[in-house]
């Protein structure tokens, strides 16, 4: 990962989580407590896909130019085990940079190194807007 992290947004704020950015690779870290329990305890999956989608829009960006921005087109997770606690470490590879659109993997370890998720990911490359 390099030091040219991605601006920081309210979603980072909220949740609590990191972003480090690379070329073509992104890595989100978080440690999960009681505000990120679902009603039955667990980490809710959303703290997880937006760590993930977080990721990827990091690393999708770190392959394009300065015209360029990206935006979530789809994303399919699968949850492999429940996590109660403690940290979470979402590392996102570009597959493929096409010109039009950017397809990732996603993997999400625990403080363990236990795989608790996957995901792929393919995101659409616009046009920065203008001012």
């Amino acid at each position: 990962m390099t030091d040219a992290a991605p601006a920081r947004f309210w979603l980072q704020d909220q949740l609590g989580f990191d972003i480090e950015r690379g070329e073509g690779s992104a890595r989100a870290t978080i440690v999960c407590d009681d505000r990120h329990l679902n009603p039955h305890g667990a980490v809710h999956g959303a703290v997880v896909y937006a760590l993930v989608d977080t990721a990827m829009g990091a690393a999708t960006m770190s392959v394009l130019d300065e015209s360029s921005w990206c935006a979530t087109i789809e994303i399919q997770q699968r949850y492999l085990a429940p996590v109660f606690s403690g940290p979470l470490v979402a590392d996102v590879s570009v597959v493929k940079a096409g010109r039009r659109i950017v397809h990732l993997d996603a993997r999400v370890v625990d403080g363990d190194g236990r795989l608790v998720a996957t995901a792929a990911g393919s995101y659409a490359v616009i046009p920065r807007p203008t001012a």
